[in-house]
């Protein structure tokens, strides 16, 4: 399985983003699709997530600004980010649980990560 994450970019604070995180390979279950972001000299930390069922988790700071959503026939998240600030300035890493066959166990994947900077 491999995440292929896209969408981002510099974007001036107050301005949005809207990311993409594509999975492809042997898929019967994407259970949750999560995106991490780590900002420089700052440890890894869960921004979204959100479940096959469609229940969702944000941090606390991005709350109201961010919003997670999935397209399960494209085995594809998103990350819609509004009102964006320079410190929302990170690599962005999309993360999913994936169960690759009905009888096949859950594994983590990650993508390689996307730059976002966010201009004062």
């Amino acid at each position: 399985v491999q995440l292929q994450a896209s969408g981002g970019g510099l974007v001036q604070a107050g301005g949005s983003l809207r990311l993409s995180c594509a999975a492809s390979g042997s898929i019967f279950n994407i259970n949750r699709m999560a995106w991490y972001r780590q900002a420089p000299g700052k440890q890894r930390e869960l921004v979204a997530d959100i479940t096959s069922g469609g229940s969702t988790k944000y941090a606390d700071s991005v709350k109201g600004r961010f919003t997670i959503s999935r397209d399960n026939a494209k085995n594809t998240g998103y990350l819609q980010m509004n009102s964006l600030k320079p410190e929302d300035t990170a690599v962005y890493y999309c993360n999913a649980d994936v169960t690759r066959s009905a009888w096949g166990s859950r594994s983590d994947y990650w993508g390689q990560g996307t730059l976002v900077t966010v201009s004062s």
